[in-house]
């Protein structure tokens, strides 16, 4: 086992002495490179991001910007990372970096006031700014070959803002920090971050980090990997660890043992079968939104509304329902696709309907030992399908309501009817009544009417600091009524 070390602007840096959860952002301010600034640390603030070499889409290498606050370092052994300081381009000796074109906009058009964010939104706007097929959207600053479909939130240069979805500027810059944004160019031949993205990433390396009695463990196979869960059913899973570094900084979380899956290849596979979907739980949600490509239209609408990109970057399925949270916004999408989850232990797998998969608040049908491998959705899919969010952000916001449905209408007959809710009870739950409602009858505005009301009576929902019990039931019966109007528009029209 070799010594755990990172690649840190092209130089290899030792892990060691850091302990197994200390943080990349802890890890590179201890060593010099404070451009990295901690926020929030929880992940919603984007002061701390970086930029990691990961498998591409599109090439070999794909940029991909990252919370350092929640990732720990020992969880980049043997990977390559970028950070603030590392993005300019180094000139010959005694002579200053020559900016990088994401800094030289966000100069001249003001687009760094205090300062403090500014390197966080450096490194996630040289994420989109490297992405490999953003140019084929636009072409030039100017706006004179602008791509169909430009609007306030994508650049004629084809920059998503999106992109900076998870990036908080305190001192209300965003119009500059936006003309920044759809002011890049494309990169020259002669830009190394672009041409690294020609050669693959670094392989995933076995690692087994021990400090202070805690380690942190990465083995190279999924069977390896779960009869060291047999061994240690007390081990903490982390893939992206958008919810664990929250654990880990807010409530002084302290795992003995940890282990990684988020590079298992076992994990990281995404087939389309003739009757079904498998995607791998260790698949990010943003390297799944770039595979199905919107092949699965719940999944498109779920996917801007998932927390940030910055969060989607490291962020899984697998994760999300491995927490068990009833807010998630995976599950409620999940449960109307009709999702099943498959669980892996060493003495083999089993195939769970999610429906069947929550048992309580934050628990499942898991078993000690068992992690998920990978989710299931039958095909084909239903027609008519909506996902609607009720938060008090329009993005980067925990939901306080989640309604997913997915609809098969005949001739005006709702044949089938499947509806996912979040927030409304101890765990993610199926709507089982009100698609007993719908089901064989007019998709009216009687029938839907008569629905709302018993999807309002779904659940059993609670007051707390986001909405109220009554306000959440009013918004269930709502949103039927709002995927009624909204489909009778699209066949009006």
């Amino acid at each position: 086992m070799t010594e755990a070390r990172i690649t840190v602007n092209g130089k290899e840096t030792p892990i060691s002495p850091a302990a197994p959860h200390t943080t990349v952002l802890d890890f590179l301010r201890e060593r010099g490179l404070t451009g990295t600034k901690e926020g929030c640390a929880e992940g919603e603030c984007g002061a701390c991001s970086v930029l990691v070499a990961r498998p591409g889409v599109n090439k070999p290498t794909d940029w991909v910007a990252v919370n350092a606050c929640l990732v720990p370092a020992a969880a980049l052994d043997g990977q390559e990372i970028i950070t603030s300081e590392g993005i300019a381009t180094v000139g010959e000796p005694g002579t200053p970096p020559a900016l990088h074109p994401v800094q030289e906009e966000m100069a001249v058009r003001g687009g760094s006031q205090c300062g403090y964010c500014t390197p966080g939104f450096i490194c996630s706007m040289a994420a989109e700014y490297y992405r490999p097929d953003r140019c084929e959207h636009g072409k030039g600053a100017d706006g004179a070959d602008a791509a169909e479909g430009h609007d306030a939130e994508h650049g004629p240069n084809g920059f998503d803002l999106h992109a900076l979805s998870g990036n908080l500027c305190r001192c209300t810059g965003y119009r500059p920090i936006r003309d920044a944004a759809f002011a890049v160019g494309e990169p020259t031949d002669e830009d190394p971050l672009a041409q690294r993205r020609e050669q693959a990433p670094p392989a995933a390396v076995a690692t087994e980090y021990s400090r202070d009695d805690a380690t942190f463990l990465r083995k190279s196979t999924l069977a390896e990997t779960l009869r060291l869960l047999r061994e240690r059913p007390d081990a903490v899973v982390v893939a992206g660890s958008t919810d664990y570094g929250v654990e880990v900084n807010i409530r002084s979380r302290r795992a003995d043992c940890v282990v990684a899956i988020d590079r298992l290849a076992e994990l990281r596979e995404l087939r389309v079968e003739s009757d079904h979907i498998e995607i791998g739980a260790g698949l990010t949600l943003t390297e799944i939104e770039r595979r199905l490509d919107g092949s699965v239209p719940l999944l498109a609408e779920l996917f801007p509304q998932f927390a940030s990109r910055l969060i989607r970057n490291g962020a899984t399925l697998g994760g999300n329902l491995g927490t068990g949270s009833p807010i998630g916004d995976s599950p409620p999408v999940l449960l109307a696709l009709e999702a099943s989850v498959v669980l892996a232990a060493a003495d083999g797998e089993r195939e769970v309907p999610l429906a069947d998969y929550f048992t309580g608040y934050r628990q499942s049908v898991r078993r000690p030992g068992e992690l998920i491998r990978a989710l299931r959705i039958p095909l084909p899919l239903s027609p008519v399908a909506a996902f609607h969010k009720i938060a008090k952000r329009r993005f980067d916001d925990i939901s306080s309501v989640a309604a997913a449905f997915a609809l098969d209408i005949e001739d005006g007959i709702v044949r089938t009817a499947r509806i996912g809710l979040g927030g409304v009870a101890a765990t993610p739950i199926r709507a089982f009544a009100t698609e007993a409602a719908l089901e064989g009858k007019p998709w009216a505005a009687e029938t839907v009417e008569a629905a709302a009301r018993v999807l309002q009576a779904e659940g059993t929902p609670m007051s707390d600091h986001r909405a109220s019990a009554e306000y959440r039931s009013a918004m269930l019966g709502q949103s039927l009524l709002k995927l009624h109007a909204q489909t009778t528009e699209a066949v009006s029209s």
